[in-house]
């Protein structure tokens, strides 16, 4: 079986086209090629500026997360639970331009009895940990309070969402719309450890987490966590793996799990100073999450999207990958790969934009090139040996 069968089997649309579908008639604010929807600023009703708002969460993550601390005991896995969450909204919200002033409210649903106050208190303190470290490089983020339901009746463990708002000037979005045919892509790394990050980072991120946990860990799970999936996914496909959280990941200093639960690295520190020093040089920014390496294509007009210089994925997708028999054209579009975080640029700008990647402890290159297509957008992506296309 496929990994988008598996995906669908498992109750989860890795391409999610009924919502597209249902969501294709709304209005798609001043930019509509932007990475994220831009507002009028309807409450100051100043005509040069614009309200982004945008709302994410952890995902099946926070599931892995309870699954991990019933092992382990550990609860400052929860912590990184909250930066998934936040990180979610406001690195898409860092592909538009915006980078400070952020205002933050969050939404857990627990099941109360399982989830104990002092997991909402870690989560809570998580929160602050993330605001506090990027306080330090100059973004702000101001929290709003938010809500803690007890839902046991519709939440099997926990859930984790945000809602992040900011306000900027229009002239300062950037329009991912605009891009053009002779441009480049520069990827950058989603794994090692950044400036402002504590500790390695595996570059899993927050996605594909459903497929990650269950074709990854031992079946037991199964037996002494049925709280953790849904009764509805037959057992066959619940947890077929062949580790446990706790064995070694080779090539990091981290445990299957620990690498499964990395807290998603946020690029905004990064975007910021791109931002000030490359300014409208950046043509574009793509946050490599939902649609994993296939996003890109879903931008600009007329383009032939071609990825082939794509950074080595690191240990944890290459793991995936082998241990489950995943074809590469079943990775890409649920996987970042080792790369969530993608920049158009032309190509004098290559250059300097990978030196200050590096200089922030973020590996980065040229990882492919826009040509112009005669109809649709499509994307080729040449990796591993093997050549993959991709429809808009």
């Amino acid at each position: 079986m496929s990994e988008s069968d598996l995906y669908l089997h498992r109750g989860v649309s890795s391409s999610k086209s009924e919502v597209h579908k249902a969501i294709g008639s709304r209005d798609k604010g001043l930019f509509p090629g932007a990475f994220a929807q831009v507002l009028p600023d309807h409450l100051s009703g100043d005509p040069e500026a614009c309200l982004l708002m945008h709302a994410d969460g952890a995902g099946t993550k926070s599931s892995l997360a309870y699954l991990y601390w019933k092992e382990t005991g550990d609860l400052n896995v929860f912590k990184g639970i909250a930066q998934d969450s936040l990180v979610m909204n406001l690195d898409d919200l860092g592909c538009v331009g915006a980078v400070t002033g952020f205002v933050l409210s969050n939404t857990i649903g627990r099941n109360k009895f399982l989830i104990p106050g002092e997991v909402i208190q870690a989560v809570i303190e998580g929160y602050s940990e993330v605001a506090a470290r990027l306080a330090k490089e100059g973004i702000e983020i101001h929290m709003a309070g938010g809500e803690t339901a007890d839902l046991g009746d519709l939440v099997r463990t926990l859930i984790v969402d945000s809602t992040v708002a900011v306000r900027m000037k229009r002239k300062a979005v950037i329009d991912l719309g605009q891009v053009k045919p002779g441009m480049k892509l520069v990827g950058f790394a989603s794994f090692g450890q950044a400036r402002w990050e504590t500790e390695y980072n595996s570059g899993i991120g927050s996605n594909g987490l459903t497929a990650a946990r269950h074709d990854g860990l031992v079946h037991d799970y199964a037996q002494y966590y049925p709280e953790s999936f849904a009764p509805e996914i037959p057992e066959n496909l619940v947890y077929l793996g062949k580790n446990k959280i706790t064995d070694p990941l080779a090539g990091t200093p981290l445990s299957v799990g620990q690498a499964l639960l990395s807290p998603t690295r946020t690029y905004l520190p990064l975007i910021k100073s791109m931002i000030k020093e490359f300014g409208g040089e950046i043509k574009g920014l793509i946050h490599c999450s939902g649609g994993g390496q296939t996003k890109c294509v879903k931008f600009g007009q007329g383009i032939h999207w071609i990825k082939d210089n794509l950074i080595e994925p690191p240990p944890i997708f290459k793991r995936i990958q082998e241990n489950n028999g995943y074809s590469l054209a079943e990775m890409l579009p649920v996987y970042n790969m080792g790369q969530r975080l993608e920049a158009v640029v032309s190509a004098d700008m290559v250059a300097p934009v990978i030196a200050l990647s590096k200089s922030l402890g973020i590996l980065a290159q040229e990882t492919g090139r826009l040509e112009a297509s005669s109809g649709a957008n499509h994307l080729s992506i040449f990796a591993q040996g093997e050549e993959i296309q991709f429809g808009a």
